[in-house]
């Protein structure tokens, strides 16, 4: 652990710019298994289970850790460019 207190600018752009990268991933995710999903000839109550919570629990955190990445990837790139700014 350093004593540094602040931030690398180049460095926090770049967490920035991969909180933000991850955004496609996990959109993804969510067509891939929608799309199995809705494919798959699969009846009985498991299904309903699943769908259920996939509809009601999984998608919508999935959509939460998105909106997360893109809350905190943006206050990595404005800080960053704040911090270039002032450091000239």
């Amino acid at each position: 652990m350093s004593n540094m207190y602040g931030a690398n600018p180049e460095q926090l752009a770049s967490l920035g710019r991969a909180l933000k990268n991850q955004m496609a991933s996990i959109d993804a995710v969510v067509g891939t298994v929608g799309s199995a999903l809705g494919g798959t000839v699969w009846e009985g109550p498991a299904r309903q289970q699943f769908e259920n919570d996939w509809n009601t629990v999984f998608r919508s955190t999935l959509h939460r850790l998105n909106e997360a990445f893109d809350k905190a990837g943006t206050d990595c790139i404005n800080r960053s460019t704040e911090l270039q700014r002032v450091m000239g």
